[in-house]
């Protein structure tokens, strides 16, 4: 992890633990997928289990945070929301919300999350450790680390791991 301000564990606002923005936060709340769809001039969403993120596809251009629900920590869905909308070109405040707990960290960052916001804190030693755990990665995802196959082989750049 970086020493830049973005990049401070804790640096959150009310709820959110955990942020790696150096935006400012969105101030009010986020409003469901279909709650959303009937009012897109909303620019805080919140996305959950069953709802599908490539319904805010067309709109990500004025949304600035996408909250992802976690109800229960076996619920994975919200991974493959956060690397939807990623990879369509979202830049804005990615939050995982909810059961968030620690051995979760890394993965969900890697998937694009750039903010935390778990129903139970999280010991910010604990967390440091897991951000910070594995220093080299095999698959090319949103985060654009280099994986190390490409690193072996000389690649500056990280890219599909096909």
């Amino acid at each position: 992890m970086a020493d830049s301000s973005a990049n401070t564990l804790g640096t959150g606002r009310d709820e959110v633990q955990f942020r790696f923005r150096d935006d400012e936060p969105v101030d009010h709340p986020a409003v469901t997928v279909d709650s959303f769809a009937r009012q897109t001039n909303a620019a805080a969403v919140r996305i959950e289990p069953g709802d599908d993120a490539r319904d805010l596809l067309p709109h990500l251009d004025h949304i600035r945070l996408v909250e992802v629900n976690f109800p229960v920590f076996g619920d994975g869905r919200g991974y493959s929301a956060a690397r939807i909308l990623r990879e369509a070109g979202y830049i804005g405040e990615l939050r995982a919300v909810g059961d968030v707990l620690v051995d979760q960290l890394s993965h969900m960052r890697r998937c694009g999350f750039d903010s935390f916001a778990p129903d139970t804190p999280i010991d910010e030693a604990d967390a440091q450790t897991a951000f910070s755990r594995w220093p080299e990665v095999y698959q090319a995802t949103t985060d654009d680390r280099v994986p190390i196959w490409n690193l072996r082989h000389g690649a500056a750049e990280g890219g599909s791991d096909g």
